[in-house]
């Protein structure tokens, strides 16, 4: 389907977003390999965990979908059972990857794929360190899904340092080392989200310019009550929308405000947005908070690169809209990762920043532009990513003549209810 988003002014009011993607899959996996009954409250109702919750059913996982909770009874970390047939991770590149680690410990074989996006993800910067372990995966002759993993009696443990900055990679070997002999250890140069190992309570040494995250083998996963907070990276586009729609003044309740994820209100906030936190605390070892956001005009050239990209990765389309009508310059290096993404994010903000009339410089790895104030709109193309679609959607806000995103129903990816906000706002 395709939406149009027409101009607005003054966004008010009080909004909330839904569950964080994140936080979400890693409660589920978590719940699953726990010895006892989990309960999950806020949990994302996007499709990308429910792909996980639907692998895990297939796995022999009791779980109980109801509507203010998720309750587990959790198996333990030798209760999976072989599934019938083939695993479908759907779009999301977290099932799959993290999945992966859990299986190459198990002793029964598994077969994992999802959709024709997915089945273009890089799947070799997982496969290469598990197969150190001793696991047992093949794959496509490009590395791509699906994975085809052979049980294994018990994987091995391993000093690993990421080649590349990934969560994913990261969380898939340290679920791995809970099937491992002895104490798995993982070294990140540069620092990736951490819900992993808050969740699970691991080891974490941060020193000079390496962070250290050890698990060990065979640990027993107690069950739990895991409460969501909001999606930082949904949250980010009402954010941008409160920005840039002259007169507005709202706020967006519960949104978790974990360190590893809040790159772009640093960069905001140094750059003129008039943004402010509230009501903070923390909950389940995540900090939580409210984000009040009133109309700014921002201001001043930036230029990303290195560890910026790593602690943006998700919220980049955000940034890149709210730079469009700055009337500065945006560039982005060393954003190779982006290409890999549920589609090749460069490519889609260049074809559709070109498309409502800005000029772009396409590098390899990012691209470089100057906002403008009179953005007239157009028509852009989704390329079926929800954070594309959801970005420009917003853009739409504040164009002179509005703006309609084809292929929109994507959204349903992590926040299905986006449309209906944006355009009840």
């Amino acid at each position: 389907m395709d939406v149009t988003i027409t101009p607005r002014q003054g966004l008010k009011g009080l909004f909330s977003v839904p569950g964080d993607k994140s936080i979400s899959h890693r409660a589920l996996f978590i719940g699953a390999l726990a010895e006892g009954t989990s309960v999950i409250k806020g949990l994302s109702r996007g499709d990308d965990p429910l792909s996980t919750m639907r692998c895990l059913r297939a796995l022999g996982v009791e779980i109980l979908d109801q509507r203010d909770q998720v309750t587990i009874v959790g198996r333990g970390l030798k209760g999976l059972r072989p599934a019938r047939n083939e695993l479908d991770a759907g779009n999301s590149g977290t099932t799959i990857r993290l999945l992966t680690g859990i299986l190459s410990g198990q002793r029964f074989d598994s077969t994992i794929s999802g959709d024709a996006s997915l089945r273009r993800r890089p799947m070799k910067r997982i496969i290469d360190p598990l197969t150190m372990m001793g696991a047992k995966i093949k794959a496509t002759e490009n590395l791509t899904p699906p994975v085809a993993i052979t049980g294994v009696p018990k994987l091995s443990s391993i000093t690993y340092e990421l080649p590349v900055a990934s969560a994913q990679v990261k969380s898939a070997l340290l679920f791995a080392g809970l099937f491992a002999d002895g104490t798995t250890t993982v070294v990140e140069s540069i620092r990736t989200r951490d819900h992993t190992e808050r969740m699970l309570g691991l080891k974490v040494v941060a020193g000079g310019s390496k962070t250290v995250i050890e698990v060990e083998g065979g640990t027993k996963i107690e069950p739990r009550d895991f409460r969501v907070p909001g999606d930082f990276s949904s949250a980010a586009f009402l954010l941008v929308a409160g920005l840039l729609v002259p007169g507005s003044d709202l706020t967006i309740r519960n949104v978790g405000l974990n360190p590893t994820r809040t790159k772009l209100l640093d960069i905001l906030c140094n750059h003129g947005a008039n943004v402010a936190i509230l009501n903070r605390e923390v909950i389940g070892g995540e900090p939580v908070g409210d984000i009040r956001v009133r109309s700014s005009e921002l201001h001043g050239d930036i230029t990303l690169g290195g560890n910026d990209v790593a602690a943006l990765i998700d919220e980049i389309p955000s940034l890149v809209v709210a730079w469009m009508f700055s009337n500065f310059n945006l560039t982005l290096r060393d954003a190779r990762e982006l290409r890999v993404k549920e589609s090749d994010r460069i490519k889609a903000l260049v074809v559709n920043l070109r498309a409502v009339g800005l000029d772009v410089t396409e590098f390899d790895d990012g691209f470089a532009f100057r906002g403008n104030n009179d953005v007239l709109g157009g028509v852009i193309d989704s390329f079926d990513d929800h954070r594309i679609a959801m970005a420009f959607g917003v853009a739409g806000l504040r164009t002179k003549e509005g703006i309609r995103v084809q292929r929109a129903d994507c959204v349903s990816i992590s926040y299905p209810r986006f449309w209906d906000v944006l355009q009840a706002m």
